[in-house]
This record gives structure tokens, C-alpha cells and sequence, in this order.
């Protein structure tokens, strides 16, 4: 039951980020995107993305974010994109933004789904987002499904 849990949980966050178009510029950039970063980058974006979602009003009373911490987080992560544009995917950057600018927003998309699926890799976090299965009444689900 468990890894069906986190199976169905991942598929929810995974889902809830757009899907990439299937255009071969869209997938190109997106795989030179994700590919030009290395570790820390990645890091970073992971974080990055925990600095935005702790400003949600829910979320905000549970963060010690600063804005400092925000502030530093986007500046690396705009130094990223720039570097990431100009430099690692310059020549399919170009042809992406020739063909539809819309490949842009799907190619970033998959940049979001690499962060997330490297949040949800991290075993603490699995093993975190899993724990609520000790609370479940297996027997009414079972009767559900009956």
C-alpha cells in the first residue's frame, strides 16, 4: 500500500505541472535545459522552488524563509536561466523562440517536473509524505474498493 501511495502522490505533483508539448524544439530545449545543469544547480532549483511555495498564506507561519533567502535564491536562479539561454542552449534557445514562443513555457515545464522529481527522489521526503499511511483505516478503503 505504501508505494502505491507514493506512487499516486508523485503522479498528483507531476500532474499538476503542465505537460510538455510534443514539438521536437520544445523537447529539445527541455532536455538541454535539464541536461546543462549540473548537482548543485539542481539543488538550487529544489530549493528555489521550496522558497516560492513556503510564501503560500498556508504554508508562510511554518517558514523561516527570508527575504534575503528569497532574494538570493532568485537571483542564482535568474544567473541559472541566463546561463542556461545564452550560453548552454544558445543555438536551440534560438530556433525554440523562431518556431513558437510558446516552446519556451513547455520547455520550462519539464525543468519543473526534474525539480520536483528530484524533491520527491530524496528518501527523507518520500518517507515523510508516506507517514499519514499509519493513520489510514485499511479495512474501509479495502470495503471501498469491494
Amino acid at each position: 500500500m505504501k508505494l502505491f501511495t507514493t506512487i499516486m502522490l508523485m503522479a498528483a505533483v507531476m500532474s499538476s505541472l503542465a505537460s510538455a508539448s510534443t514539438s521536437s524544439v520544445t523537447q529539445q530545449l527541455g532536455a538541454c535545459l535539464t541536461d546543462s545543469m549540473n548537482e548543485n544547480d539542481k539543488k538550487n532549483l529544489v530549493k528555489w522552488i521550496y522558497f516560492g511555495m513556503s510564501q503560500h498564506g498556508t504554508l508562510k507561519p511554518y517558514s523561516n524563509v527570508s527575504d534575503a533567502n528569497l532574494d538570493q535564491m532568485d537571483k542564482y536562479v535568474g544567473e541559472l536561466m541566463t546561463r542556461l539561454i545564452t550560453i548552454d542552449c544558445k543555438e536551440i534557445s534560438n530556433k525554440a523562440i523562431e518556431k513558437n514562443s510558446a516552446a519556451f513555457e513547455s520547455a520550462f515545464n519539464t525543468v519543473g517536473k526534474m525539480a520536483m522529481q528530484t524533491l520527491m527522489a530524496e528518501p527523507s521526503v518520500s518517507h515523510s509524505l508516506g507517514a499519514f499511511e499509519k493513520y489510514l483505516d485499511n479495512e474501509k478503503i479495502e470495503a471501498a474498493f469491494e
